[in-house]
């Protein structure tokens, strides 16, 4: 009974990450600016690697979690990318410019 519970709560784990992750795609889409986009970005490699760790389990293919670990890894280095860019170009310097209209 545990174990039928116990891969019942996995998949149910699973649809949850996979409706949350949808919902972080759409602030990366819909993101007003580009801080709320960076933790949309963040976000969705945390989720990515939820779901590999959730899919690993229930497979029971432990090879998986290499393919965790590197997402985590390649999630942050993400992160910090975003993070320098917004360190060297302030926001309020993005929100300032206008696109330039040739005519």
């Amino acid at each position: 009974m545990s174990n039928e519970l116990f891969e019942i709560s996995l998949r149910v784990l699973m649809s949850l990450l996979s409706v949350s992750l949808l919902l972080c795609f759409g602030r990366l889409l819909r993101g007003p600016d580009l801080p709320n986009r960076t933790v949309a970005f963040d976000l969705i490699s945390i989720h990515a690697v939820g779901i590999f760790v959730l899919f690993a389990i229930i497979s029971d293919s432990f090879v998986l979690l290499e393919g965790a670990i590197i997402t985590a890894v390649l999630g942050f280095l993400g992160t910090m990318m975003f993070a320098r860019a917004l360190e060297r170009f302030p926001h309020a310097r993005w929100l300032e410019r206008q696109p330039q209209n040739e005519d």
